[in-house]
């Protein structure tokens, strides 16, 4: 194959070039000017060529496993899916997979895995175009040993925490993710999760963290994972940098000043995130940390009982995150609750003549599910911002969906269809808040090179033909909050591994996807950056 005639912008940051990409089976042959006739030519004159895009921070491990074209994210040109957040991967015991597949809403899918490396392999058996990778979760590490109490492991307990770690190592995971904010995994203290992370760092891993705090101890959260950093000897990243909630958004200067006095010290510290300024999580994210102790269905059995929900009520509070009027379920399994989605906290509690607390406890107690809802707490301004530092990469925190089927039934956040481009778009084309190369490399070789993986996320001879096809003028995210299932537009081919997966704007059926495992050379300790404070 030969991509003729396009604007390549390598993955490096450089000044893009005119020429010609060729293919070879999975591979480049050649960048720059080829003069042989592909098999299969692709007349890019007038677009932009540059490698697949990585999504750092993906769900899309459920959506694959029903509808393996991930259309809503391959029209935007992701060719990886990162996972790790959620704790739906694995290790997972017989009691985990119950849960699990009682959590599941509309997308439902058998759950056959027990390992991290297993549900990788059934992604792939199954057939995905794009290629996946994953951290292991804490939540999942913590789970198989102490179930969803609350309480510090055994020293017994910590060893068979740690070889389950190294385990999902050596099945290729790339490092450890923890999600501090959400039970049991916020019931770890930092001594805990430097213990897991030095076990992902004995296999090369990194830390990524949802942090224990976006709002009112975000500070104090960023020095936790710092430590964690340097005690364990990893680098380490901040899943979806942010500052929630109206109170809390002046406090980007010293988050960034704590971020940058890190990485000067010599630890390589980056973040990721998503291009909107409202945020998505299950309603019973305001729910306080005691009462999920012992899983969901604890949960609400807690919120039927009028003692129990007495006290849950004097705590519940929509802060950080903003006002009831601020939070829109988007989600409900239970099809008489379906009317209401879209609608604000407020507007559910006045149709129902309750107080906005007593509604959520209502809803989450009817539903028996987390409700993912959105919130909408963040700033615009802080948002350009972060768009424009160096060290930060892209995840839409969404899974990859289609407009069609099963995925209609819910409503979603617009990020788990237009985050890339809206990036490309908005933030680059429209309002300049940084240039193309620059865009590129942050959604192309920097989380290739903190992933370590290996041969991706350039354009060069002998890497991995993963490769988009895009026009800058056009490129646009169409999905808004009020109809959030649409598809970006602007992007017109997309190949993995060599095969194309979206020509012409149309998905081929193509499903070459693989699943990465990181390249650990050496299998070095800690996470110093060749030189403090460079991008990369």
């Amino acid at each position: 194959m030969v991509i003729r005639g396009g604007t390549i912008y390598d993955g490096s940051g450089g000044d893009p070039f005119e020429g010609d990409v060729a293919v070879c089976g999975d591979s480049i042959a050649r960048v720059g000017r080829v003069g042989e006739r592909g098999a299969d030519e692709i007349d890019a004159a007038g677009l932009a060529v540059a490698p697949g895009f990585i999504n750092m921070l993906s769900h899309a491990n459920g959506a694959l496993m029903v509808d393996g074209r991930s259309q809503s994210d391959i029209r935007q040109g992701v060719t990886c899916e990162v996972f790790g957040e959620s704790w739906l991967m694995g290790p997972l015991n017989d009691a985990m997979r119950r849960d699990a597949l009682e959590q599941q809403v509309d997308i439902r899918h058998d759950i056959t895995w027990s390992t991290l490396g297993g549900q990788l392999a059934e992604l792939v058996r199954r057939g995905i175009s794009p290629n996946v990778a994953s951290f292991v979760s804490a939540t999942n590490v913590r789970i198989n040993v102490l179930g969803h109490t609350d309480r510090h492991p055994a020293a017994e307990e910590l060893d068979r925490m740690r070889a389950l770690v190294r385990d999902a190592m050596a099945e290729g995971a790339l490092g450890l993710a923890t999600a501090l904010i959400y039970a049991p995994a916020t019931y770890a203290d930092t001594s805990e999760l430097v213990a897991l992370a030095r076990a992902a760092a004995d296999g090369g891993g990194t830390y990524i963290s949802h942090m224990r705090s976006e709002g009112s101890r975000l500070l104090e959260a960023i020095d936790e994972l710092v430590t964690i950093s340097r005690e364990a000897g990893v680098p380490a990243e901040i899943y979806h940098l942010k500052q929630s909630g109206p109170a809390n958004w002046p406090k980007i200067d010293a988050a960034l000043a704590r971020i940058e006095a890190a990485r000067a010290s010599g630890l390589r510290i980056t973040a990721d995130m998503y291009t909107y300024s409202a945020s998505s999580t299950g309603l019973d994210s305001v729910i306080p940390a005691w009462a999920h102790e012992g899983g969901h269905r604890a949960l609400v059995a807690r919120l039927r009982d009028r003692g129990t929900r007495a006290r849950i009520r004097g705590e519940i509070s929509p802060a950080p995150r903003g006002r009831w009027d601020s939070i829109r379920p988007v989600s409900f399994r239970d099809p008489k609750l379906r009317p209401l989605i879209g609608k604000t906290v407020t507007e559910i509690a006045a149709l129902r003549g309750r107080p906005p607390d007593e509604t959520v406890m209502d809803l989450l107690a009817q539903d028996s599910s987390r409700i993912t809802s959105v919130f909408f707490s963040m700033s615009e301004d802080n948002v350009r911002r972060e768009v424009a530092l160096p060290w930060m990469s892209f995840g839409s925190d969404g899974a990859s969906l289609a407009p069609e089927g099963a995925f209609l039934r819910s409503s979603t956040h617009p990020r788990a269809y237009g985050n890339f481009a809206r990036l490309l778009g908005r933030y680059v084309r429209d309002e300049g808040v940084l240039i193309l190369p620059e865009a590129i490399r942050r959604l192309t070789s920097l989380p290739a090179s903190n992933l370590r993986l290996e041969k991706r996320g350039l354009l060069g001879r002998g890497h991995f033909a993963d490769v988009v096809v895009f026009d800058p003028l056009t490129i646009q995210d169409n999905a808004t909050f009020e109809e959030p299932h649409r598809y970006a537009t602007g992007v017109a081919h997309v190949i993995v591994n060599g095969v194309p997966v979206l020509r012409g704007g149309e998905h081929t059926g193509a499903r070459p996807g693989r699943a990465l495992r990181p390249t650990v050379p050496g299998k070095p300790r800690g996470g110093a950056l060749a030189s403090a404070g460079s991008g990369a």
